[in-house]
């Protein structure tokens, strides 16, 4: 997560080096960054790495099925209609006054290549048919903390019912030195989920400092190989954690249950 930005309303703030980007400001906080000229850059470093991970989770041009729990300025729905066409896809967020802004000022529609939907993270879910998507993504915020309902075993059970036997669930995860979140949302995630990945900067997974970590979850192998290979070649210092180091990490850390 980036730091803080002033005000508390949710606004869009032009990039002064380039007149078709765009950065949605959400609680304060950095949270997309959108060219108009061009969905498939991917500025945020989390977010290039989930752009990495819709890459090597199918072949290329192949429909991916996205869920997207927490919009914002919709860049890895933007990514995904540009990149995999016709892939059916719902985005998920809370606030109305995020996916108002988000509708006026990207000009968001049905023609976009995905539905923006005011609901709730977990509510949202809950009506969708079973194994009927091949991804879920949750990148939801209220500052710099994800809500703890969209954290716990009910959530995570909740994604994984949605989605296809070989379907991924991705977490943007941001926490402190000391990886205590990302521990315990391993945890969780391992109740539903037999392969769990990690990516995220070297020195954060050290635990030296506050960042983004994405959690990779999926019940088939996870295409670890294919996804360092495009995580290590961007230009931020950074590794894919493989699920025996992943469940490692974790040992020890207790599920979140509410």
């Amino acid at each position: 997560m980036n730091e803080p930005a002033e005000g508390s309303s949710p606004t869009v703030v032009p990039d002064p080096d380039d007149p078709q980007g765009f950065t949605m400001v959400v609680s304060g906080v950095p949270s997309s960054y959108v060219h108009l000229g061009d969905p498939t850059r991917l500025e945020f470093e989390y977010v290039r790495w989930a752009g990495d991970v819709i890459d090597v989770m199918a072949a290329d041009g192949e429909p991916v099925h996205t869920v997207h729990i927490g919009g914002a300025g919709c860049t890895l729905a933007r990514y995904v209609a540009a990149t995999r066409p016709r892939s059916r896809q719902i985005v998920l967020d809370d606030d109305p006054a995020v996916i108002a802004l988000a509708r006026e000022a990207f000009g968001y529609s049905r023609r976009s290549g995905f539905r923006l939907r005011e609901a709730d993270g977990l509510a949202g879910l809950r009506p969708l048919d079973a194994g009927q998507f091949d991804l879920v993504i949750r990148d939801a915020f209220a500052g710099d903390t994800t809500p703890p309902h969209l954290t716990t075993t009910e959530f995570v059970g909740q994604a994984a019912r949605v989605l296809a036997t070989d379907g991924l669930y991705v977490a943007n995860i941001a926490d402190r030195p000391g990886l205590r979140l990302v521990r315990r949302e391993v945890a969780t995630a391992l109740t539903r989920f037999t392969h769990v990945a990690l990516v995220g900067e070297t020195q954060h997974l050290r635990g030296r400092r506050y960042g983004n970590v994405l959690l990779v979850a999926s019940r088939r192998a996870l295409p670890v190989a294919d996804l360092t290979r495009r995580v290590v070649s961007g230009p931020v210092p950074a590794r894919v954690v493989p699920p025996s180091e992943t469940r490692r990490l974790a040992s020890g850390a207790e599920p979140i249950t509410s």
